[in-house]
C-alpha cells in the first residue's frame, strides 16, 4: 500500500526536486530517488532499521516498503529493539519518547501510517510550493509523520538541514523561500536568540513539548510569523493543531482537532483520541488504553468553544497535605512573570508527614528575586501552591524531542541538596 502510493507520488513528480541534503550538496528529483530506491539490494532480514540525517534514511525507509518488512526507525547510537513474531499486518514500529517512563514499541499497520500523514497534510495545507525543512530527527514520531510521510507519499520537497545549530538553519534558509519548518521550542528559542528567522517560513510548526507564550508573541511581532503549536503522540500520530493566525493568550490551549480525528474527554478527565491514525497497540504487552482505534493519552485537559484545553499529566500532580495540584498550573503563571521564559515545577518527599510533598521551581537564568517570584504568584495563586524550593539552572536541557522530564530534574535536585546537605 504505501510504496504502491510512494511510486504514484514519484510518477507524478517524476522532474520535480523532492531531496536535497545540505551536509553533501546533493539532490534528488522524485524520479531519481524512484529509481535508487528501486535499485537497492533485496533485504532478506525481517525489519530495516532507518538512522542519521541523510538520503539513506529516506531510502532505507523506501527499501522496507519496497520489500514488505517493518520499519523501525532508530535514533543513531539507540539499539535494535528486538522484534519477533509481529503479527504480518504491523508494517511500522515507533519507540515512545520515555517520558512518562520507559520507553515502549508501539505497532501500526500501512493503513494507520497512511492516516496520519493524510491528516496532517490536509490539515495543515502542506504543499509542493512549501518545501519541509528537516532540522528535528526523521526518526521522532513528529518528524517521520510531518516530514518523511509528506515527502514519500504527497510529493512534499524535503530539505535536510545540516544540523539543528543556528548557523546550519540560517544557511539552510538562504537556499529557499516559502518554508515549512517543524520544530520544537527550544530549538524556536535558539533561532529566535541568534536572530535566525526570516520573513522566508511560510509556516511554523512546534511541538514536543508547552510552547511558551511570550516567545511566540515575540516573535509574531518581530517576523509577523505566527508559530502554530502542534500536538501529537507517538501512539496517535496528530491530534491537535492551532489553526489561528495570531498568538495565543492562553498556554493551556493545544488547538482543535486535526482533520478526521476525533478527540473528547473521558470520566476522569484525560484526553483520548479516535482516528484511523491510532496504532494498533503496544508490543509485545498490549494496554487497554491503546487499541481499536482509541488512545487514551496520559493528558489531563478539557475541550472548550475554543478548543483543546491541557492541564496536567497523570503522575505529575503535587500531593500538598491531600490537595491535588497541576505542576503546569504553576509553570504557567511563572511565565508570566517578566523576562522569565522556561521553568519547571515537581513535587519532592516532605520531612513534614502532614505535607505529603514539597514543591519545587526549576528556574533557567541566574539566582533572581526569590521574594519577588513569590509575591508574583501570590497574586495569582493560593499561598499554599507557591514553591518552598527555588533551583536556578543554566538550561532544562530539552532532549531531542524538545522534551523534559520532570523525574530527571526531580533527581537531580536532590541529589544536588543531599550533596550541600553533606550527606
Amino acid at each position: 500500500m504505501l510504496y504502491e502510493q510512494w511510486k504514484e507520488n514519484a510518477l507524478r513528480n517524476s522532474g520535480t526536486i523532492a531531496l536535497r541534503c545540505l551536509a553533501t550538496g546533493r539532490q534528488w528529483t522524485f524520479g531519481e530517488l524512484a529509481t535508487e530506491a528501486e535499485s537497492l539490494p533485496r533485504t532478506t532480514e525481517p525489519c530495516v532499521f532507518p538512522t542519521g540525517r541523510s538520503a539513506d534514511f529516506i531510502l532505507e525507509t523506501l527499501r522496507g516498503w519496497r520489500d514488505q518488512r517493518t520499519v523501525c526507525p532508530l535514533e543513531d547510537g539507540t539499539n535494535r529493539p528486538e522484534l519477533h513474531d509481529l503479527p504480518s499486518e504491523i508494517k511500522h514500529i515507533k519507540m515512545t519518547s520515555g517520558t512518562s517512563g520507559a520507553s515502549r514499541l508501539v505497532a501500526f499497520t500501512e493503513a494507520q501510517l497512511a492516516a496520519d500523514a493524510r491528516n496532517i497534510v490536509e490539515t495543515m495545507h502542506l504543499s509542493r510550493e512549501s518545501p519541509n525543512l528537516a532540522a528535528v530527527s526523521l526518526a521522532h514520531s513528529y518528524g517521520y509523520s510531518n516530514l518523511v510521510l509528506p515527502l514519500l507519499l504527497y510529493g512534499v520537497p524535503l530539505v535536510i538541514a545540516s544540523s539543528p545549530l543556528p548557523d546550519s538553519v540560517r544557511r539552510a534558509l538562504a537556499v529557499d523561500s516559502n518554508w515549512t519548518i517543524p520544530a520544537v521550542p527550544a530549538l524556536w528559542q535558539a533561532w529566535f536568540s541568534a536572530d535566525v528567522i526570516s520573513r522566508g517560513i511560510r509556516m511554523a510548526l512546534s511541538a514536543g513539548a508547552p510552547l511558551p507564550i511570550a516567545l511566540e508573541q515575540e516573535i509574531h511581532e518581530k517576523f509577523s510569523l505566527k508559530i502554530h503549536n502542534f500536538l501529537g503522540s507517538s501512539e496517535c500520530g496528530g491530534i491537535a493543531f492551532d489553526r489561528t493566525h495570531t498568538p495565543r493568550t492562553d498556554a493551556s490551549l493545544v488547538g482543535t482537532a486535526l482533520e478526521h480525528v476525533k478527540v473528547t474527554t473521558t470520566a476522569d478527565a484525560r484526553i483520548c483520541v479516535e482516528s484511523a491514525a491510532v496504532a494498533s497497540t503496544y508490543w509485545p504487552t498490549p494496554e487497554a488504553a491503546l487499541g481499536q482505534g482509541r488512545f487514551k493519552l496520559n493528558d489531563y485537559g478539557e475541550i472548550r468553544n475554543t478548543g483543546i484545553h491541557l492541564s496536567g499529566r497523570v503522575g505529575d500532580q503535587i500531593n500538598i497535605a491531600g490537595r491535588k495540584l497541576s505542576p503546569e498550573k504553576i509553570e504557567r503563571a511563572l511565565l508570566r512573570y517578566p523576562n522569565l521564559r522556561e521553568c519547571l515545577v515537581f513535587g519532592i518527599p516532605s520531612d513534614n508527614a502532614e505535607r505529603n510533598e514539597e514543591i519545587v521551581a526549576v528556574i533557567v537564568g541566574q539566582p533572581g528575586d526569590i521574594p519577588a517570584l513569590r509575591q508574583h504568584l501570590h497574586r495569582l495563586l493560593p499561598a499554599w501552591s507557591i514553591p518552598k524550593h527555588w533551583f536556578f539552572v543554566d538550561s532544562l536541557n530539552p532532549n531531542t524531542r524538545g522534551k523534559t522530564s520532570r523525574t530527571d530534574w526531580r533527581t537531580r535536585f536532590l541529589s544536588t541538596r543531599n550533596r550541600q546537605r553533606g550527606s
